[in-house]
């Protein structure tokens, strides 16, 4: 007879490890499965907690934050090595994994090592690395695989200059050049991390723009300090082949031109990692890049009794909204019903500079018909900025013209995905721009901007003679 739980969850990612907790704070019963031999799946080992730690190592090694003062020559460590960046990224890592096992311990989490696959709709079969198997069963069962590199068979992945996103935690060592197919999010992040080091950076891009859910203004800020800083960009030209010729890797491109450097990462997208669940044996399917379509409330599949979260349910993959994703998963199975979350969630981009952005573009107000005006700060503008040495940097916000309610606020430059929840709180209270102009900030702050850019956006109002109207008029809802 296979072992029964109450929950089973295959994954161990922020919405695995949400969702495994709230059930046994609920009393149930739960067995996390996970193939990896600690627990916290890609987030931790690959994805998120890596390259943020990668990136947070790169700006104090190189001295980047004071380049604005001193130039773009200083660094704080001359020669900065692959050693020094993983020294300090196992060391965040083996502390993301204590704190979760001890989570799992003290809520009474179970968890076995090895790879799931369903036998009918309630029994999974789990396959340790030793190839031993046993069978458990659960009333409900979460699948939080999250997803894997895409990788195409014209990309040589076994010859060691070439990567996926998920290798770079091995890095042996900094190249002097690198070419970063793939300018969605993951690509933008390394490519300008690794530019922070000096290194020469080319991204290829098979489409003519990137990063398209960014409000434009923003994405074009960011374009011109990509260029700035000499950072190649192909773009609108796909891949024709790679090979390795002299160990160095040469992207051969469509349109007849080459790149070649030193090292090769390519980013052009992932797949949810869904190949080895046989999801046939349960009444599921998957779409060609491996994700499983849910209900986006309760996060039930077409089984009623087997939910989806996190990165392998598609957009928005984040790990913020995934561990939502799990409760929510938790709470539905064993009967609780707690409320959706808020409309608007914050999207931050840990590139150099950082993006963030909550609520809607410039581009959606106009699509929507909505009448608005845009306030704009500089944080050069702001004392806290002339103090940092900020060349850069910008916030822009996006108000009815109708009710003066908050539409959209979009940052770039140092400190913008913490700066962005100020205004995350105000879009989903539904306030306005009095909010802004009327509270006071500390001083000196980068958070002054939003006091400027609303001051900007209140001129151009009354220069349009806005009136104001009940929230309830506003068309946005």
């Amino acid at each position: 007879m296979p072992q029964h739980h109450d929950l089973l969850v295959i994954g161990s990612g922020p919405s695995g490890r949400r969702a495994a907790i709230q059930a046994a704070k609920l009393g149930k019963s739960v067995l996390v499965i996970e193939r990896g031999r600690r627990v916290g799946g890609v987030s931790v080992h690959t994805g998120t907690i890596p390259s943020k730690t990668l990136r947070e190592t790169v700006l104090n090694l190189s001295g980047w934050r004071e380049r604005g003062f001193y130039g773009r020559g200083y660094r704080v460590k001359q020669d900065i090595s692959a050693a020094d960046l993983m020294r300090r990224l196992h060391k965040t890592l083996d502390h993301e994994v204590e704190v979760l096992e001890h989570q799992f311990g003290r809520n009474g989490v179970q968890v076995t090592t090895g790879t799931g696959r369903f036998v009918d709709p309630h029994t999974i079969e789990v396959t340790a690395e030793d190839g031993e198997t046993r069978l458990v069963a659960g009333d409900h069962i979460l699948l939080a695989v999250g997803t894997q590199p895409f990788r195409p068979a014209y990309v040589p992945f076994d010859e060691p200059s070439v990567f996926d996103g998920d290798e770079l935690i091995d890095l042996p060592k900094l190249p002097r050049s690198l070419t970063v197919v793939g300018a969605g999010v993951i690509g933008v992040e390394y490519a300008t991390i690794f530019s922070a080091l000096d290194v020469a950076v080319t991204v290829v891009e098979p489409r003519e723009t990137i990063l398209d859910f960014i409000d434009r203004e923003i994405v074009g800020e960011f374009v011109h300090e990509l260029r700035d800083r000499n950072i190649g960009l192909r773009l609108g030209v796909g891949v024709e082949s790679v090979t390795v010729e002299n160990g160095r890797p040469v992207c051969r491109l469509k349109d007849g031109r080459q790149v070649v450097n030193e090292m090769l990462l390519y980013c052009a997208g992932r797949v949810g990692a869904t190949a080895d669940l046989d999801l046939a044996a349960a009444g599921l399917t998957a779409d060609d890049r491996g994700r499983i379509a849910v209900e986006p409330t309760t996060m039930q599949t077409a089984v009623p009794h087997i939910y989806a979260a996190g990165d392998v349910i598609g957009f928005p993959s984040l790990a913020s909204t995934s561990l939502e994703q799990g409760r929510l998963a938790a709470c539905h199975a064993f009967g609780l019903q707690p409320p959706p979350p808020p409309k608007y969630f914050p999207y931050g981009i840990y590139s150099v500079p950082e993006i963030s952005t909550v609520g809607l573009t410039e581009e959606e107000v106009r699509s929507r018909g909505i009448p608005y005006e845009v306030g704009t700060a500089r944080f050069r503008e702001t004392s806290r900025g002339h103090i940092m040495g900020l060349g850069s940097g910008m916030m822009k916000m996006i108000f009815s013209l109708k009710t003066k309610r908050l539409l959209g606020v979009h940052i770039i430059g140092e400190g913008a995905t913490e700066l962005i929840h100020i205004g995350q709180a105000v879009l989903n209270l539904k306030g306005g721009i009095d909010y802004f102009i009327e509270n006071t900030f500390n001083y000196p702050t980068l958070a002054e901007a939003y006091k400027i850019a609303s001051l900007d956006a209140w001129n151009r109002l009354e220069a349009a003679g806005a009136t104001a109207e009940p929230a309830a008029a506003e068309a946005a809802g």
